[in-house]
């Protein structure tokens, strides 16, 4: 009995710490992609690309942050097309000809894409056109003229009610004091 108290902890402490090492594996297995280049200024033009680039298949992620298969092999496309010589406007073309406004994080200003652009600023002039009406109409509701002159029941009505709220007003700070 003795002997199983002092294996036990050993296995499960053993146990514990082959899982914990076999959850880092998958991403020490993860597929990295190694493009040669001629230059320098070759590998600096496809990390530009890849960065601007949506993943189709992921479509929040770029195609150098994406590790699915769709993004590899349009990693793969855009280094033969750099190295072949190709822009990066043929490049885009390319991209775009396959894709759509879809594949650019930064869709270009067409007609199709002009709502998307400014959008957001129509609904923000939509919004203080909108706002500005709701101050006009509130400032006209206030100066809406109120009558100053009450007449003798009204004014002996409120005079009693100012009394009433100063009487109730001094009868509480009284009590509050004695507290």
């Amino acid at each position: 009995m003795s002997l199983l108290k002092q294996i036990a902890p050993r296995t499960i402490l053993f146990l514990s710490l082959v899982a914990f090492i076999g959850m880092g594996l998958p991403d020490a297995y993860a597929q990295v992609d190694t493009f040669e280049f001629e230059s320098a200024e070759q590998q600096k033009r496809f990390r530009k690309l890849s960065d601007e680039f949506r993943c189709p298949m992921c479509q929040n992620t770029s195609l150098s942050g994406s590790t699915g298969g769709v993004a590899e092999d349009l990693r793969r496309e855009v280094h033969r097309m750099i190295v072949e010589g190709m822009s990066d406007e043929e490049i885009e073309q390319f991209m775009f000809d396959r894709y759509g406004d879809f594949i650019f994080y930064k869709p270009r200003l067409t007609s199709q894409t002009v709502l998307l652009w400014f959008g957001p600023l129509l609904f923000l002039l939509l919004g203080a056109i909108v706002l500005i009406n709701i101050w006009r109409k509130a400032g006209k509701l206030n100066s809406v003229q109120v009558s100053d002159e009450l007449d003798g029941d009204d004014r002996r009505r409120l005079e009693n009610l100012l009394a009433e709220s100063r009487a109730q007003q001094s009868a509480t700070d009284q009590t509050e004091d004695k507290n």
